[in-house]
């Protein structure tokens, strides 16, 4: 699915951890201490040459790669990222953490914060804002302000420029705490997918509007090609059982038909962040579920799939649309192919409303994650060193370099037939599961650039597109050319920060109520004027404070 943010959302509601250690030392230095001159120097020499002579130790935390998935003999101890790290940068590791899993780690690492442990040099920090809070308020880690204009390369400060909203979550009183571990833009874009041997056989047209789909939607049911029966068939996949607005089989794209995206918080009019679940727009989604839901476009047991049941439903032939990313074609796709033979899939555009409306969620500012520096580290420079080398060398790599064809060969690249490739079915015991500290270097709009130039039919030229064309499928491609021709319906999610004091508070049981509210409007066990009730059930009960605590957090991370 490419990233790696889908194990770490959490509720904003998610109850808050008190912290209780401090190291007692202020958190807005980004200097080292003075006693620590010699350090100081070792660093800006190391800096300067690009490279650490001898080279030193930094502790720091590896998630991105499971135990025990070593390839090639490596090991934790021994692998080939770290033989790279050493060799390159001058640097190794000393008293790194392995976390197993995302749960594991977040454990550890507030009952670090809680018993006063010491934390290594370099903590990563999964998006998740009620952590983040929780880490600066530890007062263990340095404000990055200084460190990053200082060290940061082109690349990275570029993007932050383009996207001041990236640090709203990393800042605490105007000082930036976190450095953004970029992330490709669009990557999570919502389109719809849909049979397109269905498409073909009953000659139907893209659907353009929401009128147009539910007449796709009619004759996948009630004409189906492959002879299914009208009581098999349930035209729409979506899931219903924990959030609409989610990555497979969400109901970003109806809502965004009517004016507004459910579950985040969009700028209205005025500029002001506004709850979308509650906008009217909303209620007219709602309708529509209904209507859809009556007429058997949506399966009854869509309140009791995630999304991985939701797209095992359509990989089994009883749907025609998917809701999803443009990644569908890797998966879960190529099962739909085996188990139903003939099949096709194509990409298209999301229909507009009965007001010419359309909108889909947007991945925010281009970040997966983020790192804290710990303020005793000796080396705080030493991130910068590497994610600049990885940004400037592996993101995408200039022709004639040790990393144009991938970043080690017999891994994720090799000779084959006397070319190299990085194709992972040709390759054997193919495996990309380095341990990059940071995970894959990623330069936000590559990947969605590069795959539309692509569909264009334009040939590869660059090592990174001539990977990509090798590594994604031509419908991946296609589909990333429908993803950026409606670039201007993305709706950004303004709040990105802790919860609020009345979040922490009453957010469950307000989310708890939409939940109940939308599901039960869907099947008809309410009606559609219900939505009217639990707005204003919504606004009384904390919703009203929410959305006033909201805005000031915003007012006062967006401040220039």
């Amino acid at each position: 699915m490419g990233t790696f943010k889908k194990s770490w959302l959490l509720l904003a509601a998610t109850s808050l951890i008190v912290i209780t250690a401090c190291t007692g030392k202020s958190a807005d230095t980004g200097q080292t201490d003075s006693k620590d001159a010699k350090n100081a120097a070792v660093s800006d020499a190391g800096f300067a040459k690009g490279k650490y002579d001898p080279p030193i130790e930094i502790s720091t935390v590896v998630m991105f790669t499971a135990p025990k998935k070593y390839a090639k003999g490596d090991t934790k101890e021994n692998n080939v990222h770290d033989r790279w790290m050493l060799e390159q940068l001058g640097i190794k590791h000393k008293d790194t953490w392995y976390p197993a899993g995302g749960d594991q780690y977040k454990q550890k690492l507030q009952l670090a914060i809680a018993s006063g442990e010491k934390l290594p040099d370099f903590v990563y920090v999964p998006t998740d804002p009620v952590l983040t809070n929780q880490l600066i308020d530890s007062g263990q880690f340095m404000a990055i302000d200084t460190v990053f204009d200082k060290y940061a390369n082109q690349i990275w400060k570029d993007h932050a420029t383009q996207h001041p909203e990236l640090w709203y979550p990393f800042t605490r009183n105007g000082k930036k705490y976190n450095l953004p571990i970029l992330e490709y833009t669009d990557n999570d874009d919502t389109l719809l997918w849909l049979r397109e041997d269905w498409m073909e056989k009953l000659n139907l047209t893209a659907p353009k509007t929401i009128a147009e789909l539910e007449n796709v939607m009619d004759k996948f049911k009630n004409q189906n090609p492959d002879g299914l029966s009208p009581k098999d068939v349930y035209p729409l996949a979506i899931s219903l059982k924990s959030n609409t607005n989610t990555w497979l089989g969400g109901l970003d794209w109806l809502f965004g038909a009517y004016g507004t995206i459910e579950e985040q918080w969009n700028k209205d009019a005025k500029g002001n962040l506004e709850y979308g679940s509650i906008h009217p727009g909303s209620k007219q989604a709602l309708a529509k579920l209904q209507e859809w839901m009556n007429k058997g476009y949506i399966h009854p047991d869509s309140a009791l799939w995630d999304e991985n049941k939701t797209g095992e439903f359509w990989t089994k032939g009883n749907a025609g649309v998917l809701p999803g990313a443009n990644w569908i074609p890797d998966w879960p796709g190529p099962d739909l192919l085996k188990n139903i033979k003939g099949s096709k899939f194509k990409a298209y555009p999301v229909p507009t409303g009965p007001d010419g409306l359309a909108g889909t969620k947007w991945q925010n500012a281009g970040v997966n994650s983020s790192f804290m520096i710990n303020k005793d580290a000796k080396h705080p420079e030493a991130i910068f060193l590497y994610y600049n080398y990885m940004l400037d060398n592996l993101a995408n790599p200039p022709a004639g370099s040790k990393f144009e064809n991938g970043f080690a060969q017999g891994y994720d690249w090799d000779i084959v037939d006397g070319k190299p490739t990085s194709d992972k079915d040709k390759i054997k015991d193919f495996s990309n599961d380095f341990t990059f500290i940071t995970g894959p270097a990623r330069i936000p709009d590559l990947y969605m650039k590069t795959l539309v130039k692509l569909a264009d039919g334009k040939k590869p030229e660059t090592p990174y597109e001539k990977q990509l064309a090798d590594f994604r499928k031509p419908e991946n491609w296609y589909a990333a050319k429908v993803v950026m021709s409606q670039m201007d319906i993305r709706k950004q999610n303004y709040f990105t920060g802790a919860a609020t004091p009345t979040m922490i508070s009453k957010w469950n049981l307000l989310r708890q109520s939409e939940m109940e509210t939308f599901n039960k409007i869907i099947y008809g066990k309410l009606p559609v004027n219900a939505f009217d009730e639990f707005v204003a059930s919504w606004k009384a009960n904390g919703g009203d404070q929410v959305t006033k605590e909201v805005n000031e957090w915003f007012k006062s991370v967006s401040a220039k």
